[in-house]
């Protein structure tokens, strides 16, 4: 298996959340209680301001989840191109690299990344904007284990689904993972780059 780098990439780095009062509250009180469960109202309690401050800043509640759900994932599609990029020409590296930003950023931005379960409770045009932008990391994805089964170090029957399978269980991450758990977030990266090796059939060449 190819080794994860040690060298130490800016993709890898997760330094605290730098969001605005009205979202750094509201990430808090979804997690807490759920879209549905948090009220307009708390929010504003929450951020010490009155409801049409509130609304001000942020035409509605839905509209304040849609901003922090498309900052979370317009966060890791940055990621992931870096993480892509830092790979070079090698395609395992390519996509284990990936694999690793994505991990990394279900463990260290757990909070944000489980609000993908709220998706349901928002508008068909906000879900089909984000499904827009999210769909650019399923692109990614496929291009990078298409380029592996081309470069014959991947065997793969279906790549699309293959995917699907990929970020799906990268996804469930953000319902279990607890940074005060009893694994790091690199611990996670490496036994799921592994597990993610294996779906893509990765055979070593030496």
């Amino acid at each position: 298996m190819t080794a994860l780098p040690e060298t130490t990439a800016a993709w890898r780095e997760f330094k605290p959340l730098q969001l605005a009062p009205i979202l750094g509250h509201a990430l808090a009180a979804f997690n807490e209680n759920g879209f549905h469960g948090t009220t307009v109202r708390d929010l504003a309690r929450r951020v010490g301001v009155t409801v049409p401050t509130l609304y001000y800043h942020h035409e509605n509640k839905e509209a304040v989840l849609v901003t922090l759900m498309d900052t979370a994932v317009r966060d890791l599609i940055d990621r992931s191109l870096a993480a892509v990029a830092d790979g070079g020409d090698d395609p395992v590296i390519r996509f284990t690299n990936f694999v690793e930003a994505v991990v990394l950023n279900m463990t260290h931005r757990a909070r944000q990344s489980a609000l993908d379960s709220e998706l349901r409770h928002v508008s068909p045009q906000n879900r089909r904007n984000y499904a827009t932008t999210r769909k650019r990391l399923e692109l990614m994805a496929s291009d990078l284990v298409r380029d592996g089964v081309e470069n014959g170090v991947f065997v793969v029957e279906d790549i699309e689904e293959s995917v699907r399978a990929l970020l799906g269980m990268g996804q469930s991450i953000a319902r279990w993972y607890q940074i005060d758990g009893p694994l790091s977030p690199d611990q996670v990266a490496a036994r799921y780059t592994t597990i993610a090796l294996r779906i893509v059939g990765y055979r070593p060449t030496d």
